[in-house]
């Protein structure tokens, strides 16, 4: 259960913009997680916005989990190279009487070429058949914020679409994955 948090947020830059820095320290942060391998740590964008094509995560990082938890990450020197980026506070307890949310990946099926060729190779089918199965305006865009981070494994570089589900009343457990984020789990929201 999330009794506590970190806050982390950016300074302002003159060479890089907030998206730029809170994309490299996610990125350091999902390192960390794979690390530690535990699932207890969360985490929330308490400054995002959702405006279309507008849409952004703020500049506030917040990571929520048990102290030891919180410890136990921070312990890792994780933010080596963003210290000079980043504002960190101290964990601290969980204000009383707050709501609760889902923070979670999102996938959109947003390239229906992509889909195409796997259905291809799968069904050895041609294009043209692909085509009439897989139309274009079976490509789906989504109008929430993200981060651009690099898949460790083939390099790709690949957005991590992000939501913030409704307020609920009570907390929902549940472990978190390397990225912070759960389908289940809720994280206190204040």
């Amino acid at each position: 259960m999330s009794t506590h948090y970190i806050d982390i947020t950016l300074r302002p830059d003159p060479e890089f913009s907030p998206a730029h820095l809170l994309n490299a320290l996610h990125a350091q942060l999902h390192l960390a997680l794979v690390q530690l391998g535990t699932g207890d740590v969360g985490v929330s964008f308490p400054g995002f916005i959702l405006r279309g094509e507008h849409s952004h995560l703020g500049t506030t990082l917040r990571l929520h989990g048990a102290t030891s938890a919180l410890q136990r990450l921070q312990a890792l020197s994780w933010l080596r190279g963003m210290r000079d980026h980043v504002k960190t506070s101290e964990v601290a307890p969980v204000p009383t009487h707050t709501q609760h949310r889902v923070v979670r990946r999102v996938q959109a099926k947003s390239s229906p070429e992509r889909s195409r060729r796997r259905l291809m190779r799968r069904l050895e089918i041609d294009e043209a058949q692909a085509l009439q199965r897989i139309p274009d305006q079976e490509g789906r865009r989504l109008a929430l914020p993200y981060l651009r981070l690099q898949s460790a494994s083939k390099g790709q570089v690949f957005r991590l679409f992000i939501e913030h589900g409704p307020l609920l009343d009570t907390p929902s457990p549940g472990s978190f994955g390397t990225y912070g984020l759960s389908t289940q789990a809720t994280i206190p929201w204040f």
